[in-house]
């Protein structure tokens, strides 16, 4: 790309949306391999499990059998997409003419560290769900709560749901992290945490958009092509269609934009990134993977300037 490492601390939140776009454009060859060989079936598994869990009962066994199997293929799905993607933007940062033999050859180095990293997330996210079902579960069975009560429930609640989304751009980030620097799990995680102070409006407002758009089209989903809908079989098929082709753009999309934050949130700490470095690592890759971002432990390197 033309853009200077220490300029990518300047963009906002448009000029995310425009580079990624532009990467996604100008790599479209090799994105649309890795979209056809992970993200494709990605999208198709998250459709699909919505169109199956609204015929099951959530207390039968079939129920809870879909959702281990659809868990882990969204496990799986995730942490290739991710691997994927992310190396391939690293890469176009680099200025090396990455192909898709490339980015399969290197996922096989990353996918266990991206698998506990996520695993790591999960888990926060999970306890942190558990705090705030609590609270709500104990007011539902309360017949009476006088305004202290209200209180501290309503401050659980808030705290809780802070946490989430917090939790949720923490891991965000440390996916890409653990992709291309030599961490994982919890190291990974507060990498994460340290790269998104002073930025982390930046990834919150993003993930909120992108949740909404999946939302909406979870929505027209059910409502056109799982239920009857409005316009019969061919209607059906068409919005299907439609669906398929947005989830897989937005998931696609995500992960490029996570990946330009990523840089941005570098070049905001003034942390190193050598580029004439990494493209010599690329050149010597013959079999083991060589992390594209070197890791620092205590403090970010700065530019020399």
């Amino acid at each position: 790309m033309d853009r200077e490492q220490k300029d990518m601390q300047f963009l906002g939140l448009f000029g995310i949306y425009l580079e990624s776009y532009k990467i996604i454009f100008n790599f479209r060859r090799i994105f649309s391999k890795i979209s056809l060989a992970f993200i494709l079936p990605f999208s198709l598994i998250f459709l699909a499990k919505i169109a199956v869990s609204n015929s099951l009962s959530p207390e039968g066994a079939a129920f809870w059998l879909v959702a281990f199997v659809y868990w882990t293929f969204f496990l799986v799905f995730s942490v290739l997409s991710t691997s994927a993607v992310v190396y391939t933007v690293a890469s176009v940062y680099t200025g090396y003419d990455v192909t898709f033999g490339k980015v399969m050859s290197v996922i096989p180095k990353v996918w266990k560290r991206l698998m506990v990293t996520f695993l790591c997330a999960f888990l926060a996210i999970f306890l942190c769900n558990v705090v705030l079902v609590v609270p709500i579960t104990i007011w539902r069975v309360t017949k009476h709560v006088d305004m202290a009560d209200l209180v501290v429930f309503l401050a659980i609640v808030i705290l809780s749901v802070v946490g989430i989304v917090y939790m949720t751009v923490v891991w965000w980030l440390a996916g890409v992290v653990s992709v291309l620097e030599d961490i994982k799990g919890i190291k990974a995680m507060t990498k994460s945490r340290n790269l998104i102070q002073g930025k982390m409006w930046i990834p919150i407002v993003v993930l909120l958009k992108l949740d909404i758009a999946i939302l909406g089209i979870q929505v027209l989903f059910k409502s056109q092509v799982v239920h009857t809908g409005s316009f019969g079989v061919a209607g059906r098929l068409a919005f299907g269609f439609l669906c398929l082709l947005m989830i897989f753009s937005v998931f696609l999309f995500a992960l490029v934009i996570e990946t330009v934050i990523y840089f941005v949130c570098k070049s905001y700490h003034q942390e190193n990134i050598d580029k004439s470095l990494l493209s010599d690592h690329h050149e010597v890759y013959q079999g083991e993977y060589v992390p594209v971002i070197k890791a620092t432990d205590d403090q970010l390197e700065k530019f020399d300037v």
